[in-house]
């Protein structure tokens, strides 16, 4: 008797729930925002799916910036930063004909290059040059320290340098108190395990209250200041220090896929929910004429990349001059630029948008489907959702104990059901908002989506 494969293969066909790996302990939630970027909070999917969304093009900026060669936006307070390498026709990474250029905003739209007067550039000190230093400007890459009690003359910092023909390099560290006069805090590399021949990228971690670095390795061969072999595909390891100073080695990542190259990654924590980093490497085709295109990845704390979105985020596009090598490189940090939008820059100077937290979603169809949450615990009156339906679609919520059970007065019949679309919308039950009750006891959420996308919750102090 023949094995009957086309009926196990129908059965293997068969939509499921899907699960995802429960945790021994409940969560805490406390009061942050939980965006659906990744499996973190989700039990069990049955007709839902998370769905990474597409970034759109904003129009051509009138007044825009230099151009991005591993660039960095930063927003302090009401000022846009851009920092920016001009090579300047360099012939080799960190050539010192490379120059770090400096721009300024109020809206992350219209952009001036400040003639600040430091360097001579072509006989001029007329111009937006805020470093000239052979190997360090080729990667040079800032952030803004939100260490509690940072000293003011160190609000910001970067790391940057090179070791291909820089003998003894490595990755220095800078110090700034506005953002455009820099200082060594050392004159020596604080780090020199790694190729560094790309963005090397920094920042305080809030989660997990340290410094941290996400460099360039490969995933085989040798990189140190004294030995430079290289194999295996462009990837990224993980550093982090007490002091900026100190780092501990290097631990290789290595998130690629089979033959996937990783140029830069990019991470850096999202301003609205900073215990999520978020990762917009580009992914290099060199036997498709080296193009390129941007991916998304999530990561928390010292834990692996999520590679839960496979596709491409950011694609080349219609613009035949996208299609190069070097063409689609994400500048580091997702801003906000509107009361509902945030932006991403990439190469050469083009802005894409997004809702905020609005990288992905849990995403119902036209057929209602459910997203059940693991057991967690929350601290705060009210829960607020962002979320997107179409006039025919709908969300419906209900509150269970850590058993499973619905909730007397919080079951699915009593949600008064959402339609709409809207960043912060607060849940009731028959008009009853208040969570009170059950804040610091165990319980889940069991969302029922229909032609709608959850992008993310949050629990929170009862507001007026």
């Amino acid at each position: 008797m023949k094995p009957a494969l086309p009926l196990l293969t129908a059965l293997l066909l068969v939509p499921c729930a899907t699960r995802a790996e429960k945790p021994t302990t409940p969560l805490d939630l406390g009061s942050r925002r939980e965006l659906f970027v990744d499996s973190f909070l989700i039990d069990t999917l049955t007709g839902v799916s998370l769905k990474l969304h597409e970034p759109q093009p904003a129009p051509p900026m009138t007044e825009p910036a230099d151009n991005l060669e591993y660039g960095t936006v930063i927003r302090d307070g009401e000022v846009y930063r851009l920092y920016t390498r001009e090579a300047r026709g360099a012939k080799f990474d960190g050539d010192s004909r490379e120059v770090t250029r400096y721009c300024e905003s109020r809206d992350g739209i219209h952009w001036t290059r400040p003639k600040l007067g430091l360097h001579e550039i072509d006989g001029s000190k007329e111009n937006n040059v805020i470093l000239q230093e052979k190997s360090v400007c080729h990667n040079f890459s800032p952030f803004l320290d939100t260490r509690p009690g940072v000293p003011a003359e160190e609000r910001f910092k970067a790391l940057a340098g090179t070791i291909l023909r820089n003998p003894g390099g490595g990755l220095i560290a800078f110090a700034s108190g506005d953002g455009i006069h820099w200082r060594k805090l050392s004159d020596k590399p604080v780090m020199s395990e790694g190729a560094f021949d790309s963005q090397n990228v920094s920042f305080w971690s809030e989660t997990e209250q340290k410094y941290v670095a996400y460099v360039r390795t490969f995933t085989a061969g040798v990189s140190t200041a004294t030995e430079w072999r290289l194999d295996g595909l462009r990837s990224v390891s993980r550093a982090t220090s007490e002091d900026f100073l100190h780092w501990t080695k290097p631990v290789p990542l290595n998130p690629n896929f089979t033959g996937e190259h990783l140029y830069t990654t990019l991470t850096h924590p999202y301003f609205r929910a900073p215990q999520i980093y978020i990762a917009l490497p580009t992914r290099f085709h060199p036997e498709r004429g080296s193009s390129t295109d941007i991916l998304f990845m999530t990561a928390r704390g010292d834990r692996p990349y999520d590679r839960t979105f496979r596709e491409a985020f950011i694609r080349p596009g219609l613009d035949p001059a996208r299609w190069g090598n070097r063409s689609n490189y994400a500048a580091l940090n997702v801003v906000q630029t509107g009361p509902a939008e945030m932006s991403i820059y990439t190469t050469p100077f083009r802005r894409f948008t997004l809702r905020l937290d609005g990288f992905a979603s849990a995403h119902g169809g036209a057929d209602a489907g459910e997203l059940v949450t693991k057991p967690f615990t929350f601290a705060g009156g009210e829960l607020s959702l962002n979320y997107a339906t179409s006039a025919g679609g709908s969300v419906r919520l209900e509150i269970r104990d850590a058993q499973g059970q619905a909730i007397p007065g919080f079951a699915l019949q009593d949600h008064d059901t959402l339609v709409g679309d809207t960043l912060d919308q607060v849940v009731s039950w028959k008009k009853n908002r208040n969570l009170t009750p059950l804040a610091g006891k165990v319980v889940r959420l069991r969302f029922v989506l229909q032609e709608a996308d959850v992008f993310s919750l949050q629990f929170r102090e009862t507001r007026s």
